[in-house]
Order: C-alpha cells, then structure tokens, then sequence
C-alpha cells in the first residue's frame, strides 16, 4: 500500500521505545550475573524482582508468542481502544468520520460477503492491466497503480528535503520487489535458492488466482521473477542505503521525459497530482534499466507482473482462499508467523494502514485527556532543561561539540499526543459489504494525502507513527521527537500514581530519545540537518570509552531462559541511552522540586522505572529476541542502568560493589 518514507527506510535511526527487546549473542560466552528468582529480593540485590514481583507472578509468558510484557499489554489495551471505537463508530455513528470508521469496520469484519466478493474488488485494476496492448501503455499503467496506493516498478513518496528540512520533496527511490531484499535475487547460496524456489511458487498461486490461465502460468511467472530480478540487478544493497545520501538527488521534472522516455515520469508525476518543479532520484541506474525494461520486455510480460503485483498487495483483503496463499508465504515463510492474525486484527491493521489518521482523530479526542497531555509536556519540558544543563557542564565533550548540541537541542522539537494539524478528511464515501473496494478507497485517500505535501513547507507536520498506536522515538532527519497519546497511559504515564514516577517512567523515555540526538548517530546530523559529524576525534574516543564499560557490564549479564549472555555490543547504544535517560529524568526530578525529596519520594522516581521493563518470556521467546533486538531485557534495562547510578544507591542504602550500585570507577557515566 502507500509507500514508506525513503529517509526513514534508509537510515534506520527512528528509534521508538514501545518494544521491550534485547540482542544477545548466542555464541560462546562466560557464565554471568543470572536474574534473582527469590521471591523476596530486596532492592540492593534485585530491584527488578523487588518491584515487580505481583506482576510477575500474575503473568506468565504467552506460550503462542514466547513472551509477555507490561508494554506489550499496553499495545494490546491500545488494539483494544481502537476496537472500541470503531465498534460503536460501526452501531451508532455521530459524525462523518465515524461513519467512514463504520463502516470500514463493518465491512471488514462481514467474511461473508468478503467471500461473496472474491477477486471482484480487484477486477477493475487486472481489466486496466488487460488493457495494455503497446510499450507505451506500460507507463500509465505503473501511474494509476501508485494513484490507488500499490508502488509497482519503483517507489515514489514524500519525505523532508535534505537541503530544506521544512519542505517535502518527491523522492523517486527503488522498489518493486516481492521480497524486501533484492540480494535474494542475486545470490547462489542454498538458502537464497530455496527462498525463491518457495516465491516462485507463491507468484504461481497469486496469478492463479488472479485469473491466469494454467497453459499461460509458467510463462507469466517465469516474466514476473524475470522483471524483479533484472529491478533487483540495478537495485543497491540494502547496506548502501543506509546513508540518507544514498537517495537523495534533486532534478528538473522536466529533464525526465528526455532521460527516461519509457517510463513518462513527467506524465506520472501529473497522475499522482505533483505540482513541483523539482524531485529526488539518486539511482539513475535503476531508473535507466527501468526504462529499458519498458521496450525489452514484451507487454504480456508486463501484464503479468502488474497482475502478480496487485494480487499480491491486496490479497490480505480478499477471500480466504486469497488470505490463505498469503499467509503461507508472506506470513510463514517470509515473519516466521505460526498462525494468521485474528479477522478483527486484521481489518484494524488495514484500517490503520489505509486510513489511519482518520482513526487517530477519534482515538485522540477519546483518550487522550487535557491534563494527561499538559503533565506529559511539563514533564518533557523538565527533563530537556535538564539536557540543556547537562551539555553545559559536559566534561567529555570539546567546546566545538558543545556549540553544535545546544544549537541541535534550541531547534529540536517535542511533539506530545497527535500532529499538530490532521489531513483533509475528504476520503470518498465507504459502503457496508465490500472490504476490498474500501480498502482501495481508503488507500487511494491515504497516497494522496502524502503527495499533496509534496512542495509544502510543512516538514514538521507528518508522523510516522499513529497516535492510536504506543511510541515514544527521535527522528533524526527532523530532528523530531514523538510521543503519542497511546503512549501517555500507564506504564508510562500514570496519571493515578505517585508525580515522582513520572520522572523516573515518562521522563527518562524522554530523556533516553533526547540522548539518540547526541550520541553515536546522533553527531552525524548537525544543527542545521546537514549529514556531518560534529564531533572532533577526542569527542569520540570519550564516547567510545563510555561504550566500551557499558558493553563490559551488559556482557557480564546472563539472558533470562539462556545459557548464553547478553551482547554488550549489540545492545550498547541503547544501554547508554537508558543510563543517560535516568541521569537527565533525575536531575529534572531534583531540579523541579527544589532538592527537597525525601527519601520514599526518591525511591518512588525508581519505580516509575521499574514498572517499565516487567517481562516473561519463554526459552524460544528469549532466542528470537536475543538474536534480533538491540535492547537488554527487562530485568537488565531495569537494574543494569540503575547500577550505574549513584542516586539510587542513596537512596536504597545499597554498598558500593554490590549487584545494584557499582563501584565509582566501573559506572558508566553519560551526562552526570
């Protein structure tokens, strides 16, 4: 469906704090420090088990997912809330918006008429394939599947303009692939072989149903493997666009037509209403091997990958026999998923995809009290004072470095429940009874949404993330941190527990995505959004110090349900994320209440951390996240930031060496 920002799939840098995860290493490593199982664990010795121990025992981990956690109970109250709204929305709307939510719900959940439906809400899209008799109807065909939200050939999306971070530009970037990496195309290892001898097969069952005919099938999937192999022969590797750099390159629209004649941008770009003068396309090589693709490859070859194409992208909202093709791959092959999402969570995965801001309104207005929003903005307005006086007295950091992090932090802005302008809600009308043709409408709305920023300056306005949905992260493109209101409930934000916990729960968050600002990725984008780094090599050797004795803690950290140790390495930034949190939220804390807290007063800023981090997980639970997640698990993200603080032992009375407070000389130290 629409296409994802390119920034962001290029850098990897938006960092949210909503997943409890952790990397470890499964290779060989020594015994170390094992979680307490006492059920008695003091806080010198276990503060993690200390705290939350009823939660623990209460919750058991999810045999189906390996894992349970108290923000992955927050994700499940937020699906909640949204089913709540768009039950009601769906038996008794009161206004326009609720009534397009309705009956979006409506439609989505009636698997009756789903089945009825079949392939028939994507026939008119195959009959504008079938169309194609010449080269040249190629081009317009690619158009009008971007106008309804299905990036075919490439993708083209909106995103800040790196030389004007309050402008959006187009970006024409690489896509067009079934599978999201196109080294797979390329590679002769087994793996890679049976992985596409598996997608081949599934291009077969999509066309099949898809209405191809059997003596035509071997051909038209023999094109469709063709075509996203030669895309994938001119795409770059994943690692190469790790650099925003990498797809950034403005160019006249109107040189387009004489470089790329086969494709038509000019008249693509008309289709999907750009009104610009300029766009970004930095791989002229993909692009010229597209449009030689046009005349080299036969129309029917064509034919058949745009019918595969759109098959593919709407087949969740089809039929069973459609969900069931799509599950097999994409979900088990592809996820490792072990059973399909529910009916109801999948519609609310597709509304939120198609129509997401539409339902973030509601959410908002529902959820998301005045007070709840005014608290949350005091708190991080605290907290970012905090981070201001902590670069003033800054011992590691050159004065150059200083200069460049208190322009970066006056520019940087805290966004807290929802953006502070929606979209137009002018979507066309839905009808009860057809979920497939109102997923299309939804997102045909969605696609032109995002190209009506094209040449705005409004880059603050966009998130990419819902409100509806628990996030708290850094952009650093932008420069932008997000906290939605589906993040401002407890754990994070309770408005019902002690105001200390605040600090310890919600600002330290804030204080831990302000950090990302000015650590190891953060001093590669200035002040003025340039992609440079500001720090001088001493800044670095400092930094890398301080990464060096948190990786040497965390290594020495056993992961819960394995034999093996957390990685240190793997986990470091957001370890020295999470003590650099705690040190700003603090001082925030002392700074607000005048050095007059007492000692229950101080210990109850601890817990707001505490009550974060709670988790279960199963043996297989624990092996996934240790081999995927940058972050420690929740007993260690609870007491191994803690350790290194000496406020907390203070306050818990904790000797120096113990488990929870290191000696002086091994505790990392970020902004204190």
């Amino acid at each position: 469906m629409p296409a994802a920002r390119p920034l962001v799939v290029s850098l990897g840098l938006a960092l949210a704090t909503t997943l409890v995860a952790g990397t470890a290493d499964a290779a060989k490593k020594k015994r170390g420090s094992s979680p307490a199982k006492s059920t008695t664990s003091s806080a010198c010795s276990d503060y993690y088990a200390s705290v939350n121990k009823a939660w623990m025992d209460a919750n058991p981990a999810d045999p189906a997912s390996g894992e349970t956690s108290v923000l992955g109970q927050l994700n499940a109250l937020a699906r909640q809330q949204q089913i709540d709204l768009l039950n009601a929305a769906m038996q008794s709307p009161q206004t326009a918006n609720q009534k397009l939510l309705g009956d979006f719900w409506a439609s989505g959940l009636d698997e009756a008429s789903v089945e009825a439906n079949g392939a028939n809400p994507i026939a008119p899209l195959l009959k504008r394939i079938d169309g194609i008799r010449r080269d040249r109807d190629i081009a317009p065909a690619i158009a009008a599947l971007h106008q309804v939200g299905i990036p075919v050939a490439f993708d083209f999306a909106a995103d800040i303009d790196l030389s004007d971070p309050n402008r959006y530009i187009g970006y024409f970037t690489q896509g067009g692939l079934g599978l999201h990496d196109p080294a797979f195309y390329t590679r002769t290892d087994a793996d890679a072989r049976a992985l596409m001898a598996r997608y081949a097969d599934y291009v077969r069952k999509i066309l099949t149903l898809a209405g191809t005919k059997p003596e035509k099938l071997e051909a038209d999937a023999g094109a469709v493997v063709a075509i996203e192999t030669a895309i994938a022969q001119a795409s770059r590797p994943q690692q190469a666009m790790q650099d925003p750099r990498s797809n950034y390159a403005l160019v006249e629209i109107g040189g387009l037509k004489k470089q790329y004649p086969h494709l038509q941008l000019a008249d693509f770009l008309a289709a999907q209403g750009v009104k610009d003068t300029r766009v970004s396309l930095a791989n002229t090589q993909l692009f010229a091997q597209l449009d030689s693709m046009v005349d080299a490859y036969k129309p029917d070859a064509w034919k058949a990958y745009l019918r595969y194409q759109v098959g593919a992208a709407m087949a969740p909202y089809l039929s069973k026999a459609w969900r069931d093709v799509d599950f097999d791959f994409r979900g088990r092959v592809l996820r490792g998923e072990l059973a399909p999402r529910s009916r109801q969570q999948l519609v609310l995965d597709a509304i939120n995809q198609a129509g997401g801001p539409i339902l973030a309104s509601e959410y908002v207005a529902k959820y998301l009290p005045l007070a709840t929003r005014a608290r949350a903005e005091a708190v991080a307005d605290a907290v970012r004072d905090a981070m201001s006086s902590a670069i003033d007295g800054n011992t590691w950091m050159s004065a150059e470095a200083k200069t460049e992090a208190k322009a970066k932090l006056a520019k940087l802005k805290i966004e807290i429940g929802a953006p502070a302008h929606d979209p137009a809600f002018d979507v066309k009308p839905l009808g009860r009874g057809n979920f497939g043709d109102d997923m299309l409408i939804a997102s045909t709305w969605r696609h032109t949404v995002e190209m009506r920023r094209i040449g705005l300056n409004d880059g603050q306005r966009r998130w990419d993330v819902l409100p509806q949905q628990p996030s708290v992260g850094y952009d650093p493109m932008k420069n932008h941190l997000v906290v939605t209101a589906a993040a401002l409930q407890a754990p994070i934000l309770d408005m019902t527990a002690d105001p200390r916990e605040h600090y310890g729960a919600f600002g330290a968050l804030i204080g831990h995505e302000l950090t990302h600002a000015f650590d190891a990725k953060g001093h590669l984008v200035d002040a003025s959004f340039a992609i440079r780094d500001w720090w001088t090599p001493a800044d670095t050797a400092a930094w890398n110090a301080r990464t060096a004795q948190i990786v040497e803690q965390f290594n020495g950290y056993r992961y819960p349900e394995l034999t093996s140790n957390v990685n240190g390495s793997m986990t470091a930034t957001e370890n020295l994320a999470d003590v650099a949190g705690l040190e700003l939220a603090w001082n925030a804390l002392a700074t607000t209440q005048g050095g007059t807290l007492t000692s229950t007063e101080k210990q109850k800023f601890f817990d707001g951390w505490a009550k974060l981090w709670p988790q279960h997980m199963t043996a297989e639970g624990a092996a996934r996240l240790a081999a995927s997640d940058q972050h420690a698990p929740g007993v260690w993200r609870t007491n191994g930031p803690l350790a290194n603080l000496p406020a907390f032992g203070e306050s818990f009375k904790c000797k120096a060496g113990g488990s929870m407070q290191l000696p002086e000389s091994k505790q990392t130290k970020v902004w204190r």
